[in-house]
């Protein structure tokens, strides 16, 4: 980790889940001067990021949590985050008055509404702050991060988040920034899908696509996707980045919420329908650019 931090106040803090991303931001809060205490189903993860980094880890979200300024959790989904939160041994039976949790999990709308309400009966604050960057940018300390919440909360809190990101925005109330994520993910899709097409048309075709995509990265059909993952499509190399199952399970918070607004989604429904094939092909742990793989048939 070679992120410069900018000097913040240093605040008591916990981070409630060490995957592919939590792990690597929890150490980005304490490499920037904070106290963090750490929990993880997984306590030998626990034990393994205390030793690495310095910190605590405790045995509860609620003993993670007590007495922090920050609180923030990054899980699997709307069950886990209730799992880490609430009852007896969730973490907000465990936080100070006054104090802030920010949920970094991609979940519903919905659950972001239903805590950031339950949080209020605890005397506690809310900001539901999904990311976008994949685990290089939780690893780089690069993440985009899209809150919801209200503004005094976001102002103090964003210079914490400023540990592990590039860019910690508010785009609106409570549910916002879960909303601003499916955004995202539905761009995602779309586009990678479109770079599956236009590849295998060209390898097809018999271009060399490595050198197309050269030229045409240049131009207006340029992409993060394009210059990140394109190369690695015509290689047929997977195994890294962000999973198939991980993208389903977002794409499935999309579609269930544009069911509930009414905005039609019919390419996200097929790109969804796809990676359910890439699953079936046994790739639910690849990469999303493995969408390719349903035109090749390998």
């Amino acid at each position: 980790m070679s992120k410069q931090y900018e000097s913040t106040p240093a605040r008591k803090t916990a981070f409630l889940g060490l995957g592919v991303m939590g792990y690597p931001m929890a150490g980005h809060l304490k490499q920037a001067g904070h106290s963090v205490t750490v929990y993880n189903r997984t306590t030998a993860k626990s034990a393994d990021w205390a030793k690495k980094f310095g910190g605590t880890s405790a045995a509860t979200p609620r003993e993670a949590a007590k007495d922090c300024d920050v609180v923030a959790c990054c899980v699997g989904n709307d069950d886990d985050l209730r799992s880490v939160v609430l009852g007896e041994n969730g973490a907000f039976a465990g936080m100070k008055k006054g104090a802030i949790f920010i949920d970094h999990t991609t979940a519903s709308a919905n659950v972001a509404r239903e805590l950031a309400a339950e949080a209020q009966k605890f005397g506690l604050r809310f900001i539901d702050a999904p990311v976008s960057g994949g685990q290089a940018g939780a690893e780089n300390g690069m993440l985009t991060v899209m809150c919801g919440g209200e503004q005094a909360t976001f102002d103090e809190v964003q210079p914490v988040a400023m540990a592990y990101a590039r860019a910690v925005t508010l785009v609106g109330e409570a549910g916002a920034g879960q909303l601003a994520k499916m955004v995202n993910q539905i761009c995602i899709g779309g586009l990678v899908q479109g770079l599956s097409e236009a590849i295998n048309f060209g390898m097809v075709a018999g271009l060399d696509m490595k050198l197309v995509l050269d030229v045409i990265s240049k131009g207006a059909a340029t992409s993060w996707q394009m210059e990140n993952r394109g190369k690695t499509m015509v290689d047929n190399k997977f195994d890294f980045g962000f999973a198939v199952d991980w993208m389903r399970k977002d794409l499935g918070l999309c579609l269930d919420e544009a069911k509930r607004n009414g905005a039609p989604l019919p390419v996200t429904a097929l790109v969804d329908q796809f990676y359910g094939d890439v699953q079936q092909m046994g790739g639910k742990r690849n990469d999303t650019s493995s969408l390719i793989r349903r035109l090749r048939k390998a």
